[in-house]
């Protein structure tokens, strides 16, 4: 079974900085591409970026294009989400997924954390 812990997660000022980390076990790291997405009060849960399985391929929301970076390191089994010039809109809670394959919709995904809380105050 493979689960995903998230971790990072804090309040910051708006035009901060934070990343997040997430440690994925239970099976072979390089077969997953790997995902973040979040999800604020009373919205969906709406995609962020993601990183392709062996890490050469990355993607992003236009909404935080240019403001953040993901990144995997395939020794450590963990994958990183680096969030720059942080903005109130980007409260949310930020979950990390995994899937063999590369779903179009958040809920086709296959293996989720239990998210990790990011507050920007004004």
């Amino acid at each position: 079974q493979v689960q995903l812990a998230e971790s990072g997660g804090r309040l910051v000022q708006a035009g901060g900085s934070l990343r997040l980390s997430c440690v994925v076990s239970g099976d072979t790291f390089t077969l997953y591409t790997l995902a973040w997405f979040r999800q604020a009060p009373g919205k969906d849960r709406e995609f962020v970026a993601a990183v392709s399985a062996i890490g050469f391929n990355t993607f992003y929301a236009d909404s935080v294009k240019g403001r953040v970076t993901i990144s995997r390191d395939n020794a450590r089994n963990t994958v990183y989400l680096q969030m720059n010039s942080l903005k109130p809109e980007d409260t949310a809670v930020y979950y990390c997924a995994a899937d063999k394959g590369s779903p179009a919709m958040w809920f086709d995904w296959t293996y989720w954390g239990q998210g990790t809380q990011v507050t920007v105050s004004s």
